[in-house]
C-alpha cells in the first residue's frame, strides 16, 4: 500500500507554514491515489496535533478523504485515509 508520510517537526522548527504543507500533502495523495497519509505532529503540548486536527476537519479538506485514524499506541500520529 502507498503511504505518505509527513513529519511536522521539521517543518514547525523551520517555521515554514504547517498549512501549506498539509495541503500539499493532501493535494499529492489524491493526485497519485494515494490510500495513506500518515502525519506526525509529534507529542509535545498537543497544539500541534490539534492544530492538523482542526486543518483535517475544513469542509473543503474533508471532502477530500475518507476518514481519520488517532494512533492508539502514538499519540503523535495521526492517518489520513483515503478511497478511491
Amino acid at each position: 500500500m502507498a503511504k505518505i508520510k509527513l513529519d511536522l517537526h521539521d517543518i514547525f522548527n523551520k517555521g515554514r507554514s504547517i498549512e501549506s504543507e498539509l495541503n500539499r500533502v493532501i493535494r499529492e495523495a489524491v493526485e497519485k491515489r494515494i490510500s495513506l497519509v500518515e502525519i506526525i505532529p509529534g507529542k509535545g503540548s498537543g497544539q500541534l496535533k490539534k492544530h492538523v486536527l482542526r486543518f483535517l476537519e475544513q469542509p473543503e479538506i474533508k471532502r477530500f478523504y475518507h476518514r481519520i485514524e488517532k494512533d492508539d499506541k502514538n499519540f503523535g500520529r495521526v492517518f489520513v485515509h483515503f478511497r478511491f
